[in-house]
């Protein structure tokens, strides 16, 4: 591996399998069907290690559809804030569930998608474990879904199933529950007339010492409650922990504090540490390490850095740092910020082999930014 040149993204598979088996043991124990989010994770370089596992994909937008519908199969989910015509009619023969946002979107739409795949709607149950308002889907004046008191009976009646999505990175499971009562109490009389329910992503199942039988106990009386098949979309919860960003250090500079320049960038291939001010975890970092270094980016902005770290000894130019649980919503929002050279993705095989998923060049930069000169 150190003859790889960073930065890189090493997926390995035995970290993603050791999740994938907890993701079937609670689908064995609560009935639940699971369904990958590629909003979060779209390697699809990966996906035969995944697919044995789940039950198909959901997405955010049409690519996303057509891609767990090409590389990934099983059911494929179709569900997006704002469709187009075009982009319905582009993904009604291929999916087998289409979830619109808003009854004027079903309205438009669903006679494109009538007898091609079940139709659901997603509702907003006004209640939510979000750790920032900046991914609470029940946040003041939130635009996702239709609110409990805005239903038209008429327009629900014909509906095939329902999905919510009211959870980020939801690691207890009482909490869990008390949202299903909360949306079991508003919204019963009309789940009783579904065939299936998506209660999304967000649900922390495989995070250390999460009680999986309780949460499957939970799952499957709500289900029988209600007499419909559920679904959940586990992103995070499938890749967490099994991916490291692999980075080298390019220079050492020093203001005060000494920092410690990568050749990576949160701003182009960690934007959520960036968007949500969540210091990255370094592998190699000691909690009582007596060298403190900001480990920043190579970016131009300003306050682009992974994080602050204490090291046992002194970091060298050179010296390659791992970057830990690096898979969930990083690969997804790549981009070319600065012209910084995009990381290659790995996947370290259970027979210790590494197999070379993706890796990019300067013509892939220059194809994204213009393809046609006006010369």
């Amino acid at each position: 591996m150190n003859q790889l040149k960073t930065p890189y993204f090493l997926i390995e598979e035995d970290k993603l399998i050791e999740n994938l088996e907890k993701a079937k043991r609670l689908k064995e124990l609560s009935g639940v069907k699971l369904v990958l989010a590629l909003k979060c994770f779209s390697t699809w370089g990966v996906f035969d290690i995944i697919k044995p596992y789940l039950d198909g994909t959901t997405s955010s937008g049409p690519f996303e559809v057509k891609l767990g519908y090409e590389t990934f199969g099983g059911e494929t989910h179709a569900y997006s804030v704002g469709y187009s015509e075009d982009d319905v009619r582009e993904v009604a023969d291929i999916c087998d569930k289409m979830i619109f946002n808003s009854q004027s979107q079903l309205t438009a739409y669903r006679h494109l998608v009538e007898g091609k795949a079940s139709i659901g709607l997603r509702l907003n149950p006004g209640v939510s474990y979000a750790g920032q308002d900046l991914a609470n889907p029940a946040r003041k004046f939130s635009r996702l879904g239709v609110h409990f008191d805005q239903i038209d009976p008429e327009v629900f009646a014909s509906l095939n199933g329902a999905m919510f999505h009211m959870n980020c990175e939801n690691k207890d499971v009482e909490a869990f529950i008390a949202l299903l009562d909360a949306i079991s109490e508003k919204f019963g009389a009309y789940l009783d007339k579904l065939e299936w329910i998506s209660l999304g992503g967000g649900v922390f199942f495989t995070w250390p010492g999460y009680d999986i039988e309780k949460l499957a106990e939970a799952l499957k009386a709500f289900g029988a409650r209600h007499g419909v098949q559920l679904y959940l979309e586990p992103g995070e919860a499938v890749i967490t922990q099994t991916t490291d960003l692999v980075v080298t250090v390019v220079d050492i500079v020093e203001n005060e504090l000494k920092t410690a320049i990568v050749d990576s960038a949160t701003e182009a291939h960690r934007l959520d540490t960036l968007i949500y001010n969540e210091p990255a975890t370094v592998s190699e970092a000691s909690e009582n390490g007596e060298h403190t270094y900001v480990i920043g980016s190579c970016s131009c902005l300003a306050g682009d850095q992974f994080c602050v770290a204490k090291f046992d000894e002194p970091l060298k130019v050179g010296q390659r740092l791992h970057i830990a649980d690096s898979a969930g919503y990083t690969m997804v929002k790549l981009n070319w910020f600065n012209g910084l050279r995009m990381p290659s993705i790995y996947c370290l095989r259970s027979n210790g082999e590494i197999q070379l998923i993706n890796e990019f060049d300067y013509q892939d930069f220059k194809r994204t930014l213009s393809r046609w000169s006006i010369d």
